[in-house]
């Protein structure tokens, strides 16, 4: 295992509502672009932490001379499970916000997932904020282009329009930007290190959630951030976290998508316990004895 070191901030916010996780991987422009949003765009006060992965562009030396960043550091790439984690361990808000490098936070979204969080009367929540991106990779997603890259973003065309496009708020949190109470972070152990690199962690973490009786997965259609879209990921060698999944859960994460979480539904409460067709279990035996099968 790679060692990681942990930096706290030299000027740190006193009361911090939120703690904002980012995992970062030689990304530098990108993860100056999304701190300079979150600073001019945040409302709530927050603590800001990154993880820098390898750092071999310059981003170890630019968060450090930031002054108000705690960061983390590996040498080398440990994914974003073990940054996750390592980030929480510099955490002291009550509320840790998980949000990648390659977003650009808008006006409000902070204030509306704080209100979310102020009026909702529980810890055993998961909330997200909605993203905007040049292409929607889902549902749950506004699709408008305001630029591919760094090279052509139109930051202020975005910040006259992004509030014109309507959108309710969805059943099925489960991507970044999220959040969660802490004590809950805790009693699930945070991000499970067997899907590192990264994919299939975030269904992975609903999961837990629901197994630890959460049934709040709300995505907040007024609290919403630009997403270029999936910079890090496109780089990495991907884990084969669906197999991972389904051997782990004795399911498909689709199952969990589509039959527990109701993901990108419109939303209307807390959900139910699933209702699930009497071929799903079936399908899902099949996938695992295939792959008990393929391992022998």
């Amino acid at each position: 295992m790679v060692e990681i070191e942990s930096f706290s901030a030299k000027k740190a916010e006193a009361n911090p509502f939120f703690s904002i996780l980012i995992p970062s991987w030689n990304n530098l422009p990108y993860l100056t672009l999304c701190l300079h949003s979150i600073r001019k765009n945040s409302s709530v006060p927050f603590e800001l932490i990154v993880h820098l992965n390898e750092a071999n562009d310059g981003s170890k030396e630019w968060v450090e001379a930031q002054g108000d960043i705690a960061f983390s550091y590996s040498q080398k790439n440990v994914g974003v499970c073990h940054a996750l984690n390592a980030m929480r361990e510099l955490a002291s808000a009550n509320y840790l916000l998980y949000l990648n490098d390659d977003m650009y936070v808008l006006p409000g979204w902070d204030v509306e997932l704080k209100h979310a969080i102020d009026s909702c009367g529980t810890q055993k929540f998961f909330f997200s904020s909605t993203m905007i991106e040049p292409r929607a990779q889902s549902t749950c997603s506004i699709e408008a282009n305001f630029g591919t890259s760094i090279e052509n973003f139109q930051e202020d065309k975005l910040l006259k329009a992004y509030r014109q496009f309507e959108f309710q708020d969805w059943q099925g949190s489960t991507w970044p930007p999220n959040v969660v109470h802490k004590d809950l972070w805790d009693l699930v152990g945070g991000y499970s290190v067997e899907f590192s690199p990264g994919m299939y962690s975030d269904p992975d973490f609903s999961m837990k959630l629901w197994n630890q009786g959460v049934r709040l997965f709300k995505g907040l259609g007024s609290s919403r951030v630009y997403h270029f879209g999936s910079i890090s990921v496109k780089r990495v060698k991907q884990n084969k976290g669906y197999y991972q999944f389904i051997r782990k859960w004795g399911m498909t994460s689709s199952t969990l998508s589509k039959y527990y979480l109701h993901r990108g539904k419109p939303f209307d409460g807390l959900l139910l316990e699933p209702k699930i067709p009497f071929w799903v279990p079936i399908k899902n035996a099949a996938y695992r004895f295939w792959l008990i099968f393929k391992q022998d």
